[in-house]
């Protein structure tokens, strides 16, 4: 056991060291934002939502960030129930079950800081500039099956585990053509790789066995660094105008996204977002990886067992760096993910509803299909307040609450959710979103105003 627990400490070690955007407004509102998205917050969700807002006066996105966290086991409620106690068969099922659809146990976080100035809309065009760090993790269930049930469940036992951390920067132009029932739009983007780290799973294997004899296997794990990347992607979407307060409408986000990185080639990795400094250069134990390294990782378990546990090091590993032979090139899929919501206003109100899936379970995507449901209360022009609920998807129940506060030209937003779980002590994550907005004077608007101002003359 002493060494099945070094095996373990090795992947949460390493693992220690979600949408490409979002902003305030649509974490308040749990993700129904396919329909209801204004100007420069319609990329990355509905690019036709721009074409409906020619008339919109300019929107200019100052500080903003938002940071977010996800995973499926860890919660005070789940720390609490199972810290110090003997799960008996029903319980440990049930747990399993709910780790082994997720395929392990799975952590991910990201941070998205749109590059303030850079976000700009105006009329049925928009230009997105968004710094965004992703950070994947999963133990594998193999491991986990061996914990829960020891070795009498499989002989076989899979032990690869996920491990990525990428950086980049995502640059977009969008425009939205209004016709007379709905809008199309598009937006392309280029995706400027700075950094990534992690495990090459075709170069990368490892099994446990187990049977009567004892517990025996190895593996090696090759974890590929790129510095410097380039890709390209396009987002699609449509929205019907409002009829009787009602639209519809549906978008796919990341049609076709990738990222083709430089292993062994770059000497640098430069990003404006002061928060890239936190990641890179990479550390891996008490060491920093030069540009141009990839890390080897092997272990060997010699046959643990009763007879045997006094004959010295049953369970050896290495750790080593090595400079690719040849700079070779490797290429990342960002997830693609559909969209599909409607929406009505009314005199104060603002009801969103969307469903959303991905076509692949990776970083945000999850095959499974997300719905969403929300409301804003906006009888006060100047604090407009929100409030969502999701089901489904990677999150599976997420409550998001905020508000808005606009003085003059500014708006000011923030969002916060409880993510796969509705409450403090439920929560298996969360997210935090806040920024500041200039919105420029509506012309129908200033023309009234003018008018209003202008002295009457009798005649």
């Amino acid at each position: 056991m002493r060494y099945l627990v070094c095996i373990l400490l090795f992947l949460v070690n390493t693992n220690s060291i979600s949408q490409t955007k979002r902003d305030p407004r649509v974490v308040g509102m749990a993700g129904a934002y396919t329909t209801i998205a204004n100007g420069i917050f319609s990329v990355g969700y509905n690019p036709g939502l721009i074409g409906l807002h020619q008339n919109e006066p300019m929107m200019i996105q100052g500080l903003q960030l938002d940071f977010g966290i996800l995973g499926n086991f860890f919660s005070i409620e789940n720390i609490a129930q199972y810290s110090g106690d003997t799960l008996n068969t029903k319980e440990k099922n049930k747990l399993f079950r709910q780790l082994e659809n997720e395929d392990g146990m799975s952590f991910f976080m990201d941070t998205h800081m749109p590059i303030p100035l850079l976000n700009i809309s105006k009329g049925n065009m928009a230009f997105s500039a968004n710094n965004i760090i992703l950070q994947n993790y999963r133990l594998p269930i193999g491991l986990l099956e061996l914990i829960f049930y020891g070795n009498g469940q499989k002989e076989n036992l899979d032990l690869e585990f996920n491990y990525e951390i990428v950086g980049l920067n995502e640059y977009g132009f969008s425009f939205g053509i209004p016709f007379k029932s709905m809008s199309w739009g598009i937006t392309a983007k280029y995706m400027q790789g700075l950094f990534y780290l992690g495990v090459d799973e075709d170069s990368s294997s490892s099994n446990l066995i187990t049977d009567d004899l004892g517990i025996y296997g190895s593996g090696n794990y090759i974890i590929r660094q790129g510095v410097g990347g380039a890709g390209f992607g396009i987002d699609i979407g449509v929205v019907s105008r409002p009829y009787k307060g009602w639209k519809f409408g549906a978008s796919v986000i990341n049609l076709t996204g990738s990222i083709r990185w430089t292993q062994g080639g770059g000497e640098s990795s430069n990003s404006i977002n002061p928060l890239t400094s936190s990641f890179y250069p990479f550390q891996w134990g008490d060491s920093t990886l030069n540009a141009n390294e990839s890390i080897l990782y092997t272990f060997n378990i010699d046959t643990i067992r009763a007879d045997k546990l006094s004959q010295g090091e049953l369970f050896t590993n290495e750790t080593s760096f090595f400079v690719p032979k040849n700079k070779t090139e490797f290429v990342t899929r960002v997830p693609a993910i559909f969209r599909l919501g409607l929406s009505r206003e009314m005199d104060s109100f603002l009801i969103a509803s969307d469903l959303v899936a991905g076509f692949e379970n990776s970083y945000y995507a999850r095959k499974q299909w997300k719905w969403s449901i929300a409301t804003e209360w906006s009888k006060i022009e100047t604090f407009p307040m929100r409030i969502g609920f999701g089901w489904g998807g990677g999150d599976f129940k997420e409550l998001g609450m905020g508000f808005g506060v606009k003085k003059g030209p500014v708006m000011f937003d923030l969002g916060f959710s409880f993510r796969n779980g509705m409450w403090l002590h439920t929560m298996k994550g969360f997210n935090f979103s806040f920024g500041f907005t200039y919105v420029g004077k509506n012309k129908e608007k200033k023309k009234t105003d003018k008018a209003i101002s202008q002295p009457k003359i009798k005649i």
